[in-house]
């Protein structure tokens, strides 16, 4: 087993401060939310004839760049062909600084893409299964282009995703950026680069902090600009959208002037009457850092500056200072009092030029100087006020578990309704599809894609016994047998091993090194075998059964809603993933409507087949 300890600087200021990559995504109340209710076109300019309304879309797996569609609205459909030629779409809206949120469904095959501003694209493609991710992959942001470089390295600055947590075609995926414009002086030369704060696909970081020098290529224009249309990609392949969300920010900061610095020795815990203790320095400053020259390790600085606030309204300042205290006071307003670590609080402010004092006490001798402050307002996205440079102190190095090597790895696992896994065996594979078993019931609770398991709060010092997915996780619903003895086929689920007689006995291991589930239940004797599938596109299980009782069942599948896509395909929980049939040995799967949704089962009597698809 290979366990890789593996952490650079960006992900040691994420580990530090977790909360700041949601709260660039998650936006002040006052900012501009527009929602594309998709009732009709009118939210765009001179839409194309490949792109239409549908109440509903599914995709064949079978069949490349194909997407069939119900009558309805409020989903975006582009379907381009030889009846309609594919053209790209524009909002009407301009934006500058945007959050954008949505979902969509790639047909098998297809390609499509989101170009902020019309310039710089986020590529969205079937990469389903691709275990070698490059920028023209699902997620990555795609490459520039210059003709007069040489031949083969026209092709720069562009940045692969993270990792592969691309869904099956025809499953919805979540996007979210996090986009800053680039900004400009009064004569409109360009001052700083536009960049991606953020990319989530699938609840998955993508993407952080990417600087981008300029269009990509296919971009409308190769002239920047400070505001311009969200450009939906629509001449490559059958796409669909919903739930289009953006979020519009300004992209004016609040100047921060007349900064300067008094800095005293010793340790504090609570602000200390500054006019009868000594400074040990003082002095003008550009930008407010901790990384201040002092003769002692633990010390206390204190702040003092002017705001310009253009737009008065509540503001919100949030403070980091690992390994000490800190405090916010504007405008003569306590924003955050002196707290340990974090602290975050509101104030609201007048429009004009108000007082900032902020105070920042190292109180850990060991700790690294680290002072982090940031700011949000009325339309304005928070950002970082404070030194660019700021270094976080150290946290503990992530304790990764590559899946190279098939590693199978027992722990606690916690899923998110609060019920925590004691028996769980996690199995990686390096085709980057994995999955957790829960071996006091023989089920399969969670399967993902992309990096394998975080057991850092396993080993780390004492530990708590559990470990963490990394990649995009599908839950499965809740522990329960995944084989059940029934009076009927409409009886309720067996919610625990009670009566059952069942009984753990192990796994052994294929050539492949992937294992088989052993256990008795109601007298009966079951293997249960899970591998990959071929491409890693999902999950195949085949549970067989030596001496079964009657009246056995297994549940391949709990939700919300269970619909069948196709014959032997069902579709789970609004297309999130798929169940596959393979081989029922003749019985006749059931899709039935229980008190908190629907469930898919088969009577079984030997040998069952089936296969999960995300």
């Amino acid at each position: 087993m290979n366990y890789k300890n593996e952490l650079s600087a960006l992900n040691r200021l994420f580990a530090a401060c977790v909360v700041l990559g949601a709260l660039v995504l998650a936006g002040p109340a006052r900012s501009q939310t527009t929602l594309l209710e998709l009732r009709d076109l009118s939210a765009f300019r001179s839409p194309g004839k490949s792109w239409q309304l549908a109440g509903d879309v599914a995709a064949d797996l079978a069949k490349e760049n194909k997407l069939t569609i119900s009558k309805g609205t409020g989903v975006l459909v582009n379907l381009p062909g030889r009846k309609a030629a594919g053209k790209d779409l524009l909002t009407n809206l301009e934006h500058g600084d945007v959050d954008i949120e949505l979902d969509y469904m790639m047909a098998k095959g297809s390609n499509s893409g989101i170009y902020l501003q019309g310039l710089y694209e986020v590529q969205l493609a079937d990469s389903w299964g691709e275990t070698k991710a490059s920028s023209a992959s699902n997620g990555g942001i795609y490459e520039r282009w210059d003709e007069s470089r040489p031949q083969g390295q026209q092709g720069f600055q562009g940045y692969a995703p993270r990792q592969n947590v691309s869904r099956a075609p025809g499953l919805w995926q979540h996007l979210k950026i996090s986009f800053q414009a680039p900004r400009f002086d009064a004569s409109g030369r360009k001052t700083e680069n536009a960049k991606l704060l953020r990319v989530e696909l699938n609840g998955i970081p993508v993407q952080e902090n990417v600087v981008l020098f300029g269009p990509t290529r296919g971009a409308s224009s190769n002239q920047e600009v400070a505001k311009g249309p969200l450009r939906i990609q629509g001449d490559h392949g059958a796409v669909a959208f919903r739930n289009i969300k953006l979020t519009t920010y300004s992209m004016e900061r609040l100047p921060l002037t007349n900064l300067t610095y008094t800095l005293y020795p010793g340790r504090f815990d609570k602000e200390p009457a500054y006019a009868t203790l000594p400074p040990e320095a003082k002095g003008p400053l550009s930008v407010m850092t901790s990384g201040m020259p002092a003769k002692t390790k633990e010390y206390l600085i204190r702040y003092t500056g002017t705001l310009h606030v253009k737009t008065p309204g509540a503001y919100t300042f949030n403070i980091n200072t690992p390994g000490g205290y800190g405090m916010v006071k504007v405008n003569n307003q306590q924003a955050v009092p002196m707290k340990e670590w974090n602290g975050k609080g509101t104030v609201t402010l007048p429009a004009g030029e108000v007082p900032l004092e902020v105070v920042y006490s190292k109180s850990m001798d060991w700790a690294k100087p680290a002072l982090a402050l940031y700011v949000s307002g009325p339309s304005l996205r928070e950002y970082l006020i404070s030194d660019k440079e700021a270094a976080m102190a150290d946290v503990v190095d992530p304790i990764l578990v590559d899946a190279l090597e098939k590693p199978i790895l027992r722990s606690f696992m916690d899923l998110p309704d609060g019920q925590r896994v004691t028996h769980a065996v996690s199995v990686g594979s390096p085709a980057q599809v994995h999955y957790t078993y829960d071996a006091d019931h023989g089920a399969l609770v969670q399967v993902w894609r992309g990096q394998f398991l975080d057991a850092t709060p396993m080993w780390h010092e004492r530990g708590d016994g559990s470990a963490r997915a990394l990649g995009a996780v599908q839950h499965l619903g809740k522990p329960a047998l995944s084989v059940a003895k029934l009076p009927s086929e409409q009886a309720a689920w067996v919610t625990d091993t009670t009566g059952s007689a069942f009984r753990q006995k192990g796994y052994s291991l294929n050539a492949k090194d992937e294992p088989t589930f052993k256990y008795r239940i109601y007298g009966a004797a079951v293997q249960d075998a899970i591998h990959v599938l071929e491409n890693g596109q999902g999950l195949q299980r085949s549970i067989s059964i030596q001496n079964p009782a009657a009246g056995l069942y297994v549940r391949l599948a709990q939700g919300k809603q269970i619909g069948e896509m196709a014959k032997g395909l069902y579709q789970v929980d609004d297309k999130t993933y798929y169940v596959r049939l393979d081989d029922a040995a003749g019985a006749k799967p059931i899709v039935r409507t229980v008190a908190d949704g629907q469930e898919l089962l088969v009577p079984v009597r030997e040998k069952l087949t089936y296969s999960i698809l995300f």
